[in-house]
């Protein structure tokens, strides 16, 4: 994100891939916009907010299996690799990984310059000695990594089961990318939440204090911020749904009434009842998580899950492409 530091305060200057995403999504029917998009500064805080929530099962439960397996993801990777973490965030889950695995640097990713900075800080005290080179990027664009990497076997890490937020297309697509990024040879740990009962996936997207609510509606306030709009926030309410079609929980942001606004000046109007689609997370079955690896272009080796079987980790490796059968 880019900005402006004048002595009345920041003057933001709009991103100019967001303008473009919220500007088509809302002239589409139905509606929807990028979740990449909830990422700012008090959106990547908001989450991390979620990840603490009792309802929010997801992260325990990785991090969890994360500190049984990763002995074992040491062994099969060996000592040395550049973890690329990508979509880092505040990167909790990275200490259990990088002390494991004995890398030879780290390399995190995440669209979200400042809360980037601070946490590859507080890795780098953390770890003294490790070379941290932060890339500010959104891993769904093709990424060029540090040159002091370029010769160096490399561990993607992609925890949070963040490939669940696309649609399984786009998350082929996305796991294509990371294998030509990362290059042949190269392993994957990632995390891919499981498909469970309905009401404690709701739960997790709809919890109890709110927190799932305001880090939706902060994407809102973010256009008005960003994009000069006058969305009135207060006339919209957050929903979970699971669509069992799909298998994923859908986040949508509801009109409670007939409203009028304006998005860098452009008019738009919505009914009460029509809703913003803003993310969705798909849930994957053991035998479907390990064929979309395998269409991505990653042989899975491994795999790791809690007792309950709510989540898993599974490390894959990028081999070289068969001739045949």
């Amino acid at each position: 994100m880019l900005k402006q530091e004048i002595e009345d305060g920041d003057v933001t200057l709009a991103d100019p891939m967001f303008r473009s995403d919220v500007l088509r999504g809302f002239e589409v029917r139905p509606r929807a916009i990028p979740a990449r998009w909830f990422y700012d500064r008090r959106g990547s805080e908001l989450f991390e907010a979620i990840t603490e929530l009792p309802e929010y099962y997801p992260t325990r439960t990785e991090t969890a299996i994360l500190l049984a397996a990763c002995p074992e993801v040491a062994a099969l990777a060996g000592e040395g690799r550049a973890v690329v973490e990508f979509g880092s965030g505040s990167s909790t889950k990275t200490p259990i990984l990088l002390r494991s695995v004995k890398p030879g640097a780290y390399v995190p990713i995440d669209i979200s310059g400042d809360f980037l900075r601070e946490s590859s800080a507080g890795l780098a005290a953390a770890f003294p000695g490790l070379p941290v080179l932060p890339v500010e990027a959104d891993f769904l664009r093709p990424i060029a990594l540090p040159p002091q990497i370029a010769d160096t076997p490399k561990l993607g890490f992609f925890p949070g089961s963040t490939i669940g937020n696309m649609i399984p297309h786009s998350s082929v697509d996305l796991l294509r990318a990371m294998k030509a990024s990362l290059g042949e040879g190269s392993m994957l740990l990632i995390g891919m939440d499981r498909i469970k009962d309905e009401q404690r996936l709701v739960s997790a997207y709809d919890d109890a204090q709110g927190v799932t609510a305001a880090f939706n509606l902060n994407l809102l306030e973010r256009i008005n911020r960003e994009l000069g709009a006058t969305i009135p926030t207060h006339a919209f309410r957050h929903r979970a749904i699971w669509n069992d079609d799909r298998a994923r929980i859908e986040m949508h942001l509801e009109a409670r009434e007939d409203i009028e606004f304006a998005i860098e000046g452009r008019p738009f109007a919505m009914a009460a009842g029509e809703t913003i689609h803003t993310e969705n997370s798909h849930k994957y079955g053991s035998r479907d998580g390990r064929i979309l690896l395998r269409a991505g272009g990653w042989t899975p080796i491994a795999e790791w899950t809690d007792p309950e079987g709510l989540f898993a980790v599974i490390l894959a490796e990028a081999q070289p492409a068969r001739f045949a059968p």
